[in-house]
């Protein structure tokens, strides 16, 4: 079967198939590149959709990840990842093998039809000019033939009349001879133009129409196979990819296998348990009997009428403790500034007082009493400061020594805390010994650099290091305390109080209690609290929102060493200079300031008062 014998007649038939050939292709590149921008939003979504869900850097949404089913999950989402690259890979692949190559093509296949198309066009104009040549001649050869009859009649009719010259007859006879010379030559010209038309005829139609046509039958031949074969790259691509993509799903089937709901009930013990026991049966109290009600073991009431009114707030809440402050906290602003100070060392020098004064024991008042001072003293108002910080530090803000958790809790983010600055000392530490290599080598090559520069650099990574380690040795101190291994500071402030306690157990006791008493690490026996919390904030934010921190009156330098371990004290060292913010009221303390948030008191014999005149509730002295 060949084209050039079957479709000899069909020129302009066979130019439009081609043409429609080369639209397909086009296209099928068109869907082709469609398909890759749709993998490539495929892509792109999915990778959307995986960030979407990942879970947020350093938030507590990072640590629900601990858990095997969000493992499982997390895992999901970095397989959708691997997913959407192979889609992404496909669209790549698809227009590297498929469209680039194709696009080509259609261009060199657009060339070659042009040029087939050219050369048959060519031919037909050269057989068609030929017929007109033969045309002609042919016209030329009947109207010579025909110039001649009439010639040749003339002169017939001109020798029959007797009444015409014979020069006349002459004449007429040489014109017919003439014409049928001509007529002759057309003849002999038309014959030669037939022979040879007929001889083109013959090779356009069994040579160049045959070869042009069997041309564009093998273009179009090869545009049809190289069709087929890039559907079938098509295919292989998608084939490709889907051992990975298989992958990435048992992957997702592994995750979900490896999910331990036992584990993760585990993990939900650890992060939740708080190391309390359950609480005791309640006692029955009997209120047939003609007597003051028993106060349980979790009010801060006092058995006296005086005491639970005292404690009250607007009688809201009955035997309610103060949720919004630490006991340490409340003991120390209520009991340190009345203990007598100590004396004075006899030396200045810090050997004199090798573990520094210790505030003596003394009975203290009833804590009903001390409050009421608290309340009515207009020079304490200070407190209400400290209690409404105390308040934002329960509704909010975190304590650096996470006293506000259980003590299971607690144990943990310390010792995480602990683990972060032995990191911190050993960054630190590796620094310091680069530095010190690079001073050695500094020292065996001077000209490489200065070793003397290094030296400040290598005290402050030094001075770091030191400031980590205190800081390490405090974390530890405290993790301690939680594990038992040291006295718990509640345990402490419960023996400074001890004569306080003897006078008024029942109130004292919910006072000094530890933190587990409670299993959710606060001071109340309702479930409540929280509407509690926020209706005594809500109190003392009416009153205090507009008050500013005590102003300082005057400023004092230390004249001994005083290092303050009951609570409501602060350190100092000789020659420090620091801020007064309150001054001795007859007891023997002044409350002074380093910073704005550590202050405290010191004994007014250890330290120079320089209080400003001008300083409001300044006293002058003459």
């Amino acid at each position: 079967m060949s084209w050039g014998i079957e479709l000899w007649d069909q020129f302009d038939n066979l130019e439009k198939h081609t043409q429609w050939g080369i639209d397909i292709l086009e296209k099928y590149i068109k869907f082709v590149k469609e398909r890759t921008e749709i993998e490539l939003s495929y892509a792109k979504q999915l990778r959307n959709l995986s960030k979407k869900y990942q879970p947020k850097k350093n938030s507590k949404e990072e640590e629900e990840y601990r858990y095997t089913a969000c493992q499982a999950f997390l895992a999901t989402l970095n397989e959708m990842n691997d997913y959407a690259g192979q889609h992404e890979l496909i669209s790549e692949n698809m227009t590297s093998q498929i469209i680039v190559e194709l696009v080509r093509y259609v261009q060199e296949l657009k060339q070659e039809r042009k040029s087939h198309f050219h050369d048959g066009r060519k031919a037909q104009q050269h057989i068609e000019m030929c017929w007109k040549q033969l045309e002609s001649s042919k016209r030329r050869f009947e109207r010579d033939c025909k110039e001649a009859d009439r010639a040749q009649q003339y002169f017939e009719k001109m020798d029959a009349d007797i009444n015409v010259t014979k020069a006349d007859v002459e004449k007429a006879r040489q014109q017919a001879q003439t014409r049928h010379q001509m007529a002759e030559d057309s003849k002999t010209d038309y014959s030669s133009i037939l022979q040879k038309f007929n001889h083109e005829q013959h090779e356009y139609y069994h040579t160049h129409v045959p070869n042009i046509f069997q041309k564009i039958q093998e273009m179009e031949e090869r545009r049809i196979v190289r069709m087929g074969e890039s559907v079938k790259t098509y295919a292989e691509l998608d084939r490709q990819v889907i051992p990975i993509i298989g992958k990435c799903l048992d992957e997702i089937v592994k995750a979900a296998e490896s999910i331990d709901p036992k584990n993760d009930s585990q993990l939900v013990v650890e992060a939740y348990k708080s190391g309390f026991e359950p609480p005791g049966d309640i006692e029955f109290e009997d209120y047939t009997q003609p007597m003051k009600r028993t106060v349980s073991d979790n009010s801060l009431s006092n058995s006296r009428g005086e005491g639970k009114s005292e404690l009250k707030f607007g009688g809201k809440s009955k035997g309610k403790l103060w949720p919004f402050i630490k006991k340490n906290k409340l003991m120390s602003l209520l009991t340190s500034p009345h203990q007598p100070p100590p004396p004075p060392p006899a030396s200045a020098s810090p050997s004199a007082v090798p573990n520094g004064p210790q505030s003596p024991k003394q009975q203290k008042e009833p804590l009903s009493h001390r409050f009421n001072e608290f309340m009515t003293s207009k020079p304490k108002i200070h407190c209400f400061r400290s209690l409404k910080r105390g308040l934002s530090l329960k509704l909010g803000a975190t304590p650096e020594d996470f006293s506000n958790l259980p003590p299971e809790q607690r144990r943990k983010k310390l010792q995480q805390k602990v683990d972060e600055l032995n990191k911190e000392i050993q960054k630190e530490m590796d620094q310091r010994d680069a530095i010190t290599k690079m001073k050695d080598v500094y020292l065996k090559n001077p000209q490489m650099g200065d070793p003397t520069s290094l030296d400040h650099k290598l005290a402050e990574v030094s001075q770091n290091i030191d400031k980590l380690r205190l800081e390490t040795q405090k974390f530890e101190a405290w993790l301690a305390e939680v594990e038992g291994r040291l006295p718990a500071r509640s345990d402490q402030a419960r023996r400074q109080s001890g004569m306080y306690e003897a006078q008024n157990a029942p109130s004292v006791n919910n006072c000094a209690q530890d933190r587990e008493s409670s299993p959710d690490g606060s001071y109340t026996e309702e479930q409540s609290q929280e509407s509690e919390v926020k209706v005594l904030a809500t109190d003392f934010d009416d009153e205090f929102d507009d008050e500013e921190p005590l102003p300082a009156i005057g400023t004092c330098k230390a004249l001994y060493t005083f290092e303050g371990q009951n609570e409501g004290t602060i350190s100092v060292v000789e020659g420090e200079t620091l801020y007064v913010i309150e001054e001795d009221k007859g007891d023997g303390w002044t409350r002074i300031r380093r910073n704005e948030d550590e202050e405290g008191y010191v004994p007014t014999s250890y330290v120079e008062v320089y209080l400003d005149k001008n300083a409001k509730g300044a006293k002058t002295y003459i």
